[in-house]
């Protein structure tokens, strides 16, 4: 029963490239309706993934558009091993961040230090926690890492 699948499979595959190879051979026939696309053919678009970019370590610029005040902004290092380690702009955490399909991104719990700071300090990092622990995708731009999800947008410089 297994032989006669695997037969079947490669005769499909066979007869796929038959056609295939007909359908070029009357593309260069000089036929005026070169320009029409056989009925049936599947012409995939490959679009090309990007890297996770591992191993580099970043420094936030801004969060849903607005840019970060101060001295303390958040910064990450994502390591070879899918850790992520940071400053928040007050505690410093770490957590693992996996790529995923079509630049999906999944960061597991945070593990963060329990120093008090300034309120508005506090808010900005709470915030900030929020969005980078819901994230859902990820992008790299013209050297900038974004990273966004249900609780915002997070924009990234490279750091030393």
């Amino acid at each position: 029963m297994r032989s006669i699948r695997i037969s079947a499979i490669v005769l499909s595959m066979l007869a796929f490239a038959g056609a295939v190879q007909a359908q070029s051979f009357r593309g260069r026939s000089g036929r005026q309706d070169e320009q029409k696309t056989p009925q049936g053919t599947f012409n995939p678009v490959h679009k090309e993934e990007k890297r996770f970019p591992l191993g580099a370590s970043w420094i936030a610029v801004s969060m849903n558009g607005k840019t970060f005040a101060g001295t303390e902004r958040p910064a990450i290092a994502l390591d070879d091993q899918f850790r992520v380690r940071g400053f928040g702009g007050c505690n410093s955490f770490s957590a693992t961040a996996f790529p995923l399909k079509e630049q999906g991104i999944a960061v597991g719990p945070l593990a963060m230090t329990k120093r008090s700071c300034d309120k508005n300090v506090m808010a900005t990092e709470q915030a900030f926690f929020s969005a980078f622990r819901t994230s859902a995708k990820w992008d790299t731009v013209v050297g900038s890492l974004v990273i966004k999800g249900p609780n915002g947008e997070l924009k990234f410089e490279r750091s030393l």
